[in-house]
């Protein structure tokens, strides 16, 4: 009967082990009846730090990071060194983007274990984190060596290349990480990213063609074909973009798409769609006047103009459409004072002078005209020889008025 006496008293005492319940729990991923447990635990013994770490795992795998961490410290101060408190402390402070912390906690767990990836990828992503490309580089081509199929490693050293502006290097690894995890497919996306800021865009071009049924890559790679100059290419992309997600930005890229491909009641349309959709954004006023402009609606693109200044009054591109439109229309006075405005933000250029001159000839302005018509001369220098033939004659007349006056 000893036995049974000595088996019923394990059992008790089990039951009563707060830490083995949890254990228990954590096996179940029940994590929250584990975290309970574990706080019992400790609450007996504060000293226990295995229980005090379980616990701090336990609130981790809650969500609880401020918690884990402050108890993982603690496992710390009681057993300094212990390489499974330093990984999961070091992983919980970058996770809360505080790298910096974390760094020498995940040292110092990949020196202990060196020939585990886990501490290394970790580390090398802190420092990546901080700013410290070229020690991430070798940190993170260390962990690929332990760990070649690591999507997270390769990601990682991609981002420490690209940094260190080798991006061809980057190239390689961005696409790895995407074949190794499905879940980091976004990393080609990063890739086409930078492709466009280093001026590659025909590379970028290729990556977002292979995301046919992404509505992104659809709108970024019409857009790059129109900034490339395939309007007529861009346009099949962007009109799937636009039956897919009709916003402002989208119609506006189709209506300069369609301007560029010769079709542009179809571009004026979609620009109307598209004012109609964002009245308040001025860049669409300014888009739409000029379509506007190129099919001689001189009154509407005056009308557009004149909304883009009203919010942009400090803006020498609208306030000269405005001028060129108003002396179409023959609105010299109101002409006049849009290049007024041109001059006092110090925006004048040959094209204005020679618009001003226009203004007061016909205004009968001819002294104002011939200092106007010299200005221009004086600016253009070559570059616009009909409208300096055109001056030149007009200077030969004028000065003789001037003289029979």
């Amino acid at each position: 009967m000893q036995w049974l006496a000595a088996a019923l008293w394990f059992a008790l005492a089990w039951q009563q082990d707060p830490a083995q319940h949890g254990l228990k729990a954590l096996e179940e991923r029940k994590y929250q009846e584990a975290a309970e447990w574990f706080a019992r635990a400790v609450e007996s013994d504060p000293n226990d730090y295995g229980a005090l770490f379980h616990l701090a795992l336990a609130q981790s795998l809650l969500g609880k990071d401020e918690e884990a961490i402050a108890a993982y410290r603690r496992v710390l101060q009681l057993k300094p060194g212990l390489y499974e408190a330093e990984l999961n402390l070091g992983i919980l402070l970058l996770r809360q983007k505080r790298a910096q912390e974390a760094i020498p906690l995940l040292e110092a767990a990949a020196q202990k274990k060196p020939e585990i990836a886990r501490p290394r990828l970790h580390w090398g992503l802190a420092l990546l984190e901080v700013g410290r490309h070229e020690q991430a580089r070798q940190v993170l081509g260390e962990a690929l060596q332990l760990d070649p199929n690591s999507a997270l490693a390769h990601l990682g050293l991609a981002r420490a290349l690209a940094k260190l502006n080798r991006l061809d290097e980057a190239a390689t690894h961005f696409r790895r990480a995407a074949e190794l995890d499905p879940d980091f497919k976004d990393a080609l996306w990063e890739l086409a990213a930078l492709y466009e800021a280093a001026g590659r865009r025909e590379q970028a071009i290729e990556i977002y063609a292979q995301f046919p049924e992404h509505t992104g890559a659809r709108e970024r790679l019409g857009q790059l074909l129109l900034q490339t100059d395939r309007a007529r290419e861009a346009i099949p992309h962007l009109e799937w973009a636009v039956a897919h997600s009709p916003t402002a930005a989208n119609r506006s890229a189709l209506a300069l798409a369609y301007s560029k491909a010769g079709e542009p009641e179809k571009a004026l349309e979609q620009m109307r769609q598209a004012v109609a959709m964002a009245p308040s954004d001025p860049e669409l006023h300014l888009l739409y006047g000029r379509l506007l402009r190129d099919q001689k609606r001189f009154a509407e693109a005056a009308s557009e103009f004149q909304r883009y200044t009203q919010v942009r009054p400090d803006s020498v591109e609208g306030w000269s459409e405005l001028a060129a439109m108003l002396v179409s229309l023959e609105q010299y006075p109101q002409a006049l004072m849009a290049l007024d405005r041109v001059r006092a933000l110090n925006g004048e250029t040959a094209g204005h002078h020679f618009l001003r001159a226009i203004v007061l000839d016909k205004s009968r302005d001819y002294k104002g005209a011939l200092a106007a018509y010299q200005a221009f001369l004086a600016a253009s220098q070559g570059k616009f020889p009909n409208e300096e033939f055109k001056a030149r004659q007009r200077i030969r007349i004028l000065q003789k008025e001037l003289e029979r006056r």
